[in-house]
C-alpha cells in the first residue's frame, strides 16, 4: 500500500517539476528587449510539405543584443523561413541577403514592456494553478490511502511533505517571475 502511495507522490513531484520547467521555457520565449534565439522557438517552417520547427531547418544565433542571424542548412529554405517569420506576426522584419536572414529586434516601448510583464504574470499564474491541481490530486490520494488503512499520522506527514514541495515550487515561480520582470523592465 505504501509503495503505491510513494509512486503516486513521486509522480506528482515530477509533474510539479515539469510545470516549473515549462514555465521557464515559456518565459524564455518572452522578448525582453535583447535578441535571443528562444524568441523564434515557436516558429514553424514549411519543409517539404511538413510543418517543422525553425531550429530543425536552420541555425539561429544572436550576433549581438539586437540582431538574430538565421543560417538555413539548405539555401532553398530562405524563402519559407522568411515567410514563416512574417506570418508569425512577431513585429520583426526579416532581411534576406541570399545567404542568411537577419532580424533586427526593435527596442521595446514602455507600454510593450508593461504588456510583457502582464503576460509573464499570467504564465506564472497558470503554473501555480497546475501545481495546486497536482497538490489536490496528491492530497486526495493520501486521504484515500488513510481511509483504506494507511496510518493516519503517516498520512499527515505525507500531506505536510506535499505541502512543503508545493510551497517550494510556488516560491521558485515567484523568483522566475521577479527575474523576468526585472529583465523586461531593464532598458
Amino acid at each position: 500500500m505504501s509503495a503505491d502511495l510513494e509512486n503516486v507522490l513521486s509522480h506528482g513531484y515530477e509533474l510539479m517539476d515539469k510545470a516549473l520547467h515549462h514555465l521557464d521555457e515559456e518565459l524564455g520565449k518572452v522578448r525582453a528587449g535583447k535578441a535571443s534565439p528562444a524568441m523564434l522557438g515557436s516558429i514553424m517552417v514549411e519543409y517539404y510539405g511538413t510543418a517543422t520547427p525553425l531550429t530543425q531547418v536552420a541555425s539561429v544565433t544572436s550576433s549581438d543584443s539586437r540582431t538574430l542571424t538565421i543560417q538555413p542548412w539548405e539555401k532553398n529554405m530562405l524563402g519559407p523561413i522568411e515567410k514563416s517569420i512574417f506570418e508569425a506576426n512577431m513585429g520583426f522584419t526579416p532581411m534576406n541577403n541570399g545567404e542568411i536572414i537577419m532580424i533586427t529586434v526593435p527596442p521595446l516601448t514602455t507600454e510593450r514592456r508593461q504588456l510583457l510583464v502582464k503576460q509573464t504574470k499570467s504564465l506564472g499564474e497558470d503554473a501555480k494553478v497546475s501545481i495546486r491541481t497536482i497538490r489536490q490530486k496528491l492530497m486526495d490520494s493520501i486521504k484515500k490511502e488513510v481511509k483504506d488503512g494507511y496510518p493516519e499520522d503517516s498520512g499527515k506527514r505525507k500531506e505536510a511533505e506535499v505541502q512543503k514541495h508545493v510551497d517550494a515550487s510556488i516560491e521558485k515561480i515567484g523568483k522566475y517571475l521577479d527575474a523576468k520582470e526585472k529583465d523586461i523592465m531593464t532598458v
